[in-house]
């Protein structure tokens, strides 16, 4: 394991879901755009599915999350927000999904990509990673490596760009750690402020978010944390 050292200019977040950037790269987006990196985030589902209540109202659950979602990158410091409004639970690795972010890379033409690593599927024996997470992480490296950077792949979708870093998080195989510790403060309150999905418990999702960024952080020696699988894209 080892210290993270990238500074990039520009960087996108890839996620599914409205609260999983914030959740899982929060603290380093929001160090680097205060480091004036241009972070964009991309946001592939619509959130209309993310409540446990049995007769939600999906529609104004899909608006409530928009506003959460901004909100929260507002706080982060996102320089743009983009939500591609697929349903909750029906991501696909597809080609249309693919020539989406393949065009997104070529016009914001990030050095860093983020994401979800779609290789991890169970966690201890408790969890099990929702398939938009593995769809979403799939999709995103089938668009960076190599798509993007080729021509003849999706011509229509502009330029090529080559991205040079992939950061992958909710990994089974982190190598690298970012020292959050001046920005773990705004990751909690971006996390905090998606509150349709705090089940009235914000206290405990607080203490969850601060723990974890301290377990991240100790193999580096930091005091918070946020750790990914490095991939150093080759030209």
């Amino acid at each position: 394991m080892r210290a993270l050292r990238l500074q990039p200019s520009s960087a996108m977040a890839i996620y599914a879901h409205p609260d999983d950037a914030d959740v899982a790269a929060g603290g380093l987006l929001a160090l680097w755009a205060s480091e004036g990196c241009a972070v964009h985030l991309v946001v592939v589902c619509d959130g209309a599915k993310g409540s446990h209540v049995p007769r939600a109202d999906s529609t104004l659950l899909r608006d409530a999350r928009r506003e959460e979602q901004q909100f929260a990158a507002d706080l982060l410091g996102a320089a743009t927000v983009i939500g591609l409004d697929r349903p909750d639970g029906g991501v696909v690795n597809d080609e249309e999904l693919r020539a989406l972010l393949v065009g997104l890379v070529r016009l914001y033409r990030p050095e860093v990509v983020l994401g979800p690593d779609p290789t991890a599927t169970f966690f201890g024996g408790v969890y099990v990673n929702h398939r938009d997470h593995r769809e979403t992480g799939w999709a995103l490296l089938d668009a960076v490596a190599p798509a993007a950077a080729m021509p003849l792949y999706f011509p229509e979708q502009g330029e090529p760009h080559q991205v040079r870093h992939l950061l992958l998080s909710g990994t089974h195989e982190p190598d690298v750690v970012a020292d959050v510790s001046r920005t773990i403060d705004t990751k909690v309150k971006a996390v905090l402020a998606h509150t349709s999905q705090l089940a009235g418990d914000a206290e405990a999702i607080r203490e969850v978010v601060y723990e974890r960024a301290e377990q991240a952080g100790r193999p580096v020696g930091v005091a918070f944390g946020e750790a990914f699988r490095s991939v150093e894209l080759a030209f």
